[in-house]
């Protein structure tokens, strides 16, 4: 039986093992998955990845979920550079863009985003989309620069009101999804995440409900689970770019960021005021828990319910966000043209 300080010693060396094989990854996958794109500049020297396909005006910029990345992109991008230019980028702290210390909210995103789309030369006007989270962002992107912006196009958005005022559940799934974030920070630094993801890479159909039950007990494996489906719907070719960025404790720990700065990011979306901009609001058939109405900023927008689509639209009906897009395209192009 092993006395105490054999133990500790086990554990050391375990611990010591666990940060050597992350560390070695982190290098092998920066080698072996470089960015699509290319880092740009986004003020105060933080570098942001951005990736631009197509040619032509008006210019479509892409805003994921609240932990996405470009790639959650994947299946609208290639078919709307068909007939524009569009980027899809990564915010700060995630995918292959660097670490950044500015508060996670719609505010200070949407001003990254407009100095990183000027630094990339990309001119207004622009047609920014959205999703969940990304919806907000859009919003106030509209809100603060309206003279550059033709239209929103924002997809199953979420909605401001269900986190102001914070209620007592809400309060309850912060903290919890903040305790989820922290705790996967702490197990991908010690590799435990890249060899969960590894397993999960080879077929391991426990290796979702493996992470899940260490981050945060049993619950937590319906979410790996619901996680794990929504990236096998991406193309096989992005889902070692996808473990490589989930692999990485810095996202884990800009995950943790943006849940607790919900309260203060729907704070600041329920200040503003009606936003007189061509809008289409795309909501999901199937998330029956989602508001009534995710976009009151925007009451005269175009409303199409996407009947087969779980809160990934793009990733479910892809074709319903794309048209969404040509159609402001279009609109936009009329009018420059009378």
């Amino acid at each position: 039986m092993l006395s105490l300080a054999g133990a500790l010693i086990v554990i050391l060396v375990l611990a010591c093992a666990g940060l050597a094989y992350e560390k070695r990854g982190e290098r092998q996958d920066a080698v072996r998955l470089p960015p699509p794109g290319r880092l740009v500049d986004a003020g105060d020297g933080r570098r942001l990845h951005i990736h631009v396909t197509g040619t032509g005006a008006p210019t479509v910029a892409l805003e994921a979920g609240i932990g996405a990345t470009s790639l959650s992109w994947a299946l609208v991008q290639p078919r709307v550079a068909e007939f524009t230019t569009v980027c899809s980028y990564d915010r700060g702290g995630l995918g292959w863009s660097g670490a950044t210390n500015s508060a996670r909210t719609p505010t200070a995103i949407a001003r990254e985003l407009r100095t990183l789309l000027r630094n990339a030369r990309l001119p207004a006007p622009y047609i920014v989309v959205g999703h969940s989270f990304g919806g907000l962002v859009s919003q106030r992107f509209a809100s603060l620069y309206g003279d550059e912006v033709f239209g929103l196009v924002l997809v199953d958005p979420l909605a401001a009101s269900e986190w102001y005022p914070l209620r007592e559940q809400q309060k309850r799934m912060r903290e919890r999804g903040v305790s989820l974030s922290r705790r996967g920070m702490v197990l991908a630094q010690f590799g435990v995440v890249r060899a969960c993801l590894a397993m999960l890479m080879g077929g391991s159909r426990f290796a979702p409900r493996l992470a899940g039950r260490l981050a945060s007990g049993t619950g937590g494996s319906g979410f790996m689970d619901r996680m794990a489906g929504q990236i096998r719907k991406l193309p096989v070719d992005l889902w070692p770019a996808i473990a490589a960025h989930w692999c990485n404790p810095r996202s884990f720990d800009t995950m943790a960021r943006y849940i607790e700065s919900l309260p203060d990011s729907a704070a600041e979306m329920c200040a503003l005021q009606t936003l007189d901009v061509p809008a289409t609001v795309i909501t999901a058939g199937k998330n029956p828990g989602a508001a009534r109405d995710p976009a009151p900023l925007l009451p005269d927008a175009k409303r199409i319910v996407a009947e087969h689509s779980g809160h990934w639209v793009q990733l479910d009906e892809p074709e319903i966000v794309i048209e969404a897009i040509r159609e402001l395209v279009e609109q936009a192009r009329r009018r420059d043209s009378i």
